[in-house]
């Protein structure tokens, strides 16, 4: 595979798709990132390389056709001077270089072809990395709120909970509460019945402490006499 296919298939990597096939976000994301970088590393060697190429032939081009130019004026000067032969020389020369010269443009246009290819590759991989940068943080932020979330309703479900074993402590309140109540009137029941005159006898038993005087008169005063 290529130089050029290679980066090409690193390009064709699109950041949206990489993140659609997410299974954890929040550690998926950071090795995407990791890769991203890499990959930029290697677009970037590649590419100063395929810069260096086109630069190299360029000079070439120009360095040839300056030649050119100059053999062109050699033979010019040489016509002027009257000496065809040596014109001659310089004109062949000249063309031997132009032949030359067109080799060298045509590797110069494939070299600048190339290196306008992976500029693009290099400036997209840029563009997705920061477009990560940014999805990153949108997405760390979404898991945190979810992260919270999801502590929230823990939370509520463990409320539930709570209010679940209050409801039965409550029940068991009442259970004991009537049993309580039922023994309190059982032992009511199980009392030995009050003998009321006993207890007016002794009532009134404190309360009877006549002399004997007094009950002879009250007698009397029964009996009329």
């Amino acid at each position: 595979m290529g130089i050029l296919d290679r980066f090409n298939d690193i390009v064709k990597s699109n950041i949206n798709a990489l993140l659609d096939k997410m299974e954890d976000p929040s550690k998926m994301i950071d090795q995407y990132m990791r890769r991203m970088v890499k990959d930029l590393a290697e677009v970037k060697r590649g590419t100063a390389a395929v810069m260096a190429e086109e630069t190299r032939t360029k000079r070439l081009v120009d360095e040839n056709e300056a030649t050119v130019a100059k053999y062109a004026d050699f033979a010019r000067r040489a016509l002027m001077a009257g000496n065809e032969v040596d014109a001659r020389v310089f004109i062949a020369k000249k063309q031997e270089l132009e032949n030359v010269g067109a080799g060298y443009m045509t590797a110069y246009a494939a070299a600048h072809e190339n290196a306008l290819k992976m500029r693009q590759m290099h400036d997209k991989l840029v563009e997705d990395i920061e477009t990560l940068k940014g999805r990153r943080e949108m997405i760390k932020a979404k898991l945190a709120v979810a992260k919270t979330q999801k502590t929230m309703n823990e939370m509520v479900s463990n409320t539930g909970k709570t209010q679940g074993a209050i409801d039965a402590f409550n029940r068991m309140e009442e259970k004991a509460q009537k049993m309580l109540d039922e023994a309190t009137a059982m032992g009511e029941l199980n009392a030995e019945p009050i003998d009321k005159a006993k207890a007016l006898e002794e009532k009134y038993a404190s309360k009877s402490t006549f002399s004997v005087d007094e009950e002879l008169k009250q007698i009397k005063s029964e009996l009329g006499i």
